[in-house]
């Protein structure tokens, strides 16, 4: 499957020596440098490489191509494992030669032999070059929608409306009509999530979904305890109890982005605690805590089923996003 670029050409496993090709590549074509973006794709693929799948083509002198992929297993509802892609590039005196459609060939090989049926990737509506590349290769335009906020300023504080929780996997709890206004957060302890919590928030999770995911929730507490400016993962209390929790990624580089951007990929409240703002709760101080980290804007991706929580996304400031979601079945 090799192709020819100024004679032959290999693919292989990224290295850590890659990363200023790679970087320059990435800069060419973005005009702005993301060397930091990229280190930290490196560095979470050596600590858990068996979530993370990184090719690089190269010709004799150097690298011309890359791709960057990691396995989605829980995130925003899913409950079929699915590989993102998050970063591709060629280099460009090499475009227009197959090297894209050769590094997804191999993502694909690798994939399949993960038992992952699907790639999934994103794509800005306006970005006419990278479209015409995913049609050409058999991507859909995906049922799910993306949608996105502007992080408040000042206090951040979150003016959200009464909408009825979705009654699939995602659960948000309500405001009682008779209720003072008031932050939700200030009613409800919600505080950084710490390992002890593990087990709670599993059981929460599998009462929302039904499924064990033990391992999927700790990677993501992993995560967030190996680099808090990476991941934000918060539980809230009623009366000293778990009552939900939530995790977003602060990794500006994703699909493509220069600016700073948060993903709210999991949030959940026990059914036990509906209809008492533990969502609310949960994405006030979510947009309070990313604020400080000078994140701009939030996004989530929501499945078309579920109405509810993207009456409730909207409420809080969401919108429809600039941004398309793909996905290419794995035959």
């Amino acid at each position: 499957m090799d192709v020819l670029v100024k004679g032959k050409t290999t693919v292989r496993h990224v290295a850590r020596d890659d990363l200023d090709a790679i970087a320059g590549i990435d800069a060419s074509a973005k005009g702005a440098s993301r060397r930091a973006y990229f280190e930290r794709r490196l560095a979470a693929a050596a600590r858990e490489p068996e979530q993370h799948l990184q090719f690089a083509v190269t010709d004799p002198n150097a690298v011309v191509g890359y791709v960057f992929a990691r396995v989605l297993e829980g995130e925003f509802g899913h409950g079929t494992p699915a590989l993102a892609i998050e970063a591709i590039g060629v280099r460009q005196d090499a475009q227009g030669l197959g090297i894209g459609r050769h590094l997804l060939d191999v993502l694909a090989d690798d994939a399949r032999g993960l038992g992952i049926p699907e790639i999934r990737t994103q794509a800005a509506w306006n970005d006419h070059a990278l479209l015409r590349w995913l049609d050409a290769n058999r991507f859909d335009l995906a049922a799910n929608h993306v949608v996105d906020c502007a992080l408040p300023t000042a206090s951040a504080d979150v003016a959200i409306e009464e909408v009825e929780p979705s009654v699939h996997e995602i659960r948000y709890g309500d405001e009682d009509a008779n209720r003072t206004p008031q932050l939700a957060r200030d009613a409800i302890l919600v505080s950084a999530m710490q390992r002890f919590e593990l087990a709670q928030v599993v059981r929460i999770d599998r009462a929302i979904t039904g499924a064990a995911r033990a391992g999927y929730i700790e990677r993501l507490l992993a995560e967030a305890l190996y680099d808090s400016a990476i991941r934000v993962s918060l539980t809230a209390r009623i009366d000293g109890v778990i009552a939900g929790f939530l995790t977003a990624r602060v990794d500006p580089g994703d699909y493509g982005r220069i600016d700073p951007v948060a993903v709210l990929d999991t949030i959940g409240v026990h059914p036990d605690f509906t209809h008492r703002r533990v969502g609310h709760a949960l994405l006030s101080q979510l947009f309070v805590n990313l604020a400080a980290l000078r994140v701009e804007r939030i996004e989530t991706i929501v499945a078309p089923r579920d109405l509810g929580l993207l009456g409730f996304l909207y409420a809080a400031g969401f919108a429809p996003s600039r941004r398309l979601p793909f996905v290419r079945a794995l035959a």
